[in-house]
């Protein structure tokens, strides 16, 4: 698990190029190299944008480290719906 979260960790910091936020075009590179068999349209920028926009809770334009981790507990508890088959708390 510690090697999991080095590498959610460093993903960030490479997208982010060292920032504390990602920008638009960081974010939708991230996403796309790294999400693409895990999420569907990772290769349309109208759907990555619409995604950010979904994650960025202080409307700044640009995905913060917590913002992101949103995506990530939202994907995780994705896959684990899909492998257990159990319904979503959230829903």
């Amino acid at each position: 698990m510690e090697s999991a979260i080095k590498t959610l960790v460093t993903t960030f910091i490479s997208a982010s190029k060292g920032k504390e936020n990602m920008d638009t075009k960081s974010f939708q590179k991230m996403v796309s190299s790294q999400l693409s068999n895990t999420m569907q349209d990772t290769d349309s920028s109208s759907a990555i944008k619409e995604m950010q926009r979904g994650l960025d809770a202080n409307n700044d334009g640009k995905v913060s480290f917590q913002e992101y981790l949103t995506l990530i507990g939202y994907l995780a508890n994705s896959i684990s719906q899909n492998k257990t088959g159990s319904p979503s708390e959230a829903s």
